[in-house]
């Protein structure tokens, strides 16, 4: 009996870490995937469409969320994000887990939808360490970083509505954490019964 994934929700202000710690986490756990949300979002210096994003006029937007193709949805920095809903259901049901690297205002989406999902939040050590990241980045001017900052601190509120929280300070123990988190919801007794149901079955007969 193949056992359904589990949904993870992975929320965090801008410079927090969550994308570097989201694609270290998928280098070291097995049967775990990020999904790739649509945006219309302009495509930074580095960024593939298909790998980080799915880049999308408005107007595609529009249409797929008009035909409810979106599992949540969000406008942030003037800029729709959507996570597509069959490809989310597609690899749950083959027993992968999914991460979704969303906002707040998704996560609340999410959390209506799928009560049973598990939310992880991640905040900076600091506010001087959030402004540091933002400018190593080197990916915005001085507007945007400034307009993220100002955002942030509304952003960072809603830690509270979180399963999980995380505090990337040092990157290796913040990694360490969210595998915990994911390796400790695979060793509930509710999902090793569905995966390892042959193995309990002979072991007790």
């Amino acid at each position: 009996m193949s056992s359904k994934g589990t949904l993870y929700i992975v929320s965090a202000p801008s410079g927090a870490g969550k994308t570097s710690l989201v694609k270290a986490l998928l280098q070291t756990v097995r049967d775990i995937r990020v999904s790739i949300s649509h945006t219309t979002r302009s495509m930074r210096p580095g960024e593939k469409d298909g790998i980080n994003y799915h880049f999308v006029d408005e107007a595609t937007f529009v249409t797929m969320l008009n035909k409810d193709a979106f599992l949540e949805h969000a406008k942030v920095f003037n800029n729709y994000y959507g996570t597509a809903q069959s490809w989310v259901e597609e690899i749950l049901a083959k027993g992968e887990d999914v991460i979704l690297e969303i906002d707040w205002q998704g996560a609340e989406q999410i959390r209506r939808l799928q009560p049973d999902c598990i939310s992880i939040f991640i905040l900076p050590p600091s506010p001087k360490a959030l402004e540091q990241r933002l400018n190593n980045r080197g990916q915005d001017n001085q507007a945007v970083i400034d307009h993220r900052l100002a955002e942030a601190q509304k952003e960072m509120s809603h830690f509270v509505e979180a399963d999980y929280l995380v505090i990337n300070d040092d990157f290796d123990t913040a990694l360490s954490e969210l595998r915990a988190i994911v390796i400790c919801q695979r060793l509930k007794l509710a999902n090793q019964q569905q995966k390892n149901h042959q193995l309990l079955k002979d072991l007790l007969s």
